[in-house]
């Protein structure tokens, strides 16, 4: 008893310039015949043996163009002999085996929109500017951390010990040549000469005399 001979399914899509066919044959080694106006395949899958025979809408080159045969199907790349869009892959009425290959189809009129279609894609890959997100190069300038040490000018706290001092005085020491006074002694418990305070000893001295 004879095995029938079955027809495999035949998806297309197209370009200018070339043609996209594949087999939908799986773990097969197929025997191809593939010329400029015609392709022919014959394999055995699954037990079964198919065959099929595509006379092409106008010639392609097919010195030029690529087959592989995969574990899923048998793939085609056939270069057009010249640039044109065929209305469908075979020459002739509809095959009701050749089907769209939708993954891969084009019409005449995408390819003008297709440097669009890139850059779109260009630009999507951009994320919305995420190296923009809230400028985190700038994160510093919250509240200035590194100008911390100005707070209330801490670094002029010695400032402070000039508090007692009268400006005038030590404007006229200068002035006389006396150089800058002794810091440490300004505001004790003696004038200018250097001598103790009179008006304070001598009821010190009556205190001690009557101890």
């Amino acid at each position: 008893m004879s095995t029938a001979t079955l027809t495999p399914e035949v998806i297309w899509a197209q370009r200018a310039n070339l043609v996209y066919v594949t087999v939908n044959l799986a773990d097969t080694t197929p025997t191809i015949n593939l010329t400029e106006d015609k392709l022919e395949v014959t394999a055995t899958s699954d037990g079964k043996n198919y065959h099929v025979s595509l006379e092409f809408n106008k010639p392609i080159v097919p010195e030029t163009s690529t087959t592989k045969a995969t574990a899923r199907n048998i793939f085609f790349i056939l270069n057009k002999k010249e640039d044109n869009w065929w209305p469908r892959l075979n020459k002739g009425s509809k095959l009701n085996f050749v089907k769209t290959d939708f993954a891969r189809w084009k019409d005449e009129d995408d390819e003008d929109d297709e440097p669009e279609q890139n850059e779109a894609a260009d630009m999507g890959s951009m994320g919305g500017m995420p190296g923009m997100g809230g400028m985190p190069g700038m994160g510093g300038m919250g509240g200035m951390p590194g100008m911390g040490g100005m707070g209330g000018m801490p670094g002029m706290g010695g400032m402070g010990g000039m508090g007692g001092m009268d400006l005038q005085s030590l404007m006229a020491s200068m002035g006389q040549g006396g150089g800058m006074p002794d810091m440490g002694d300004y505001g004790d418990d003696q004038d200018d000469s250097g001598d103790e305070d009179e008006d304070e000893i001598p009821p010190l001295e009556a205190e001690d005399g009557k101890n």
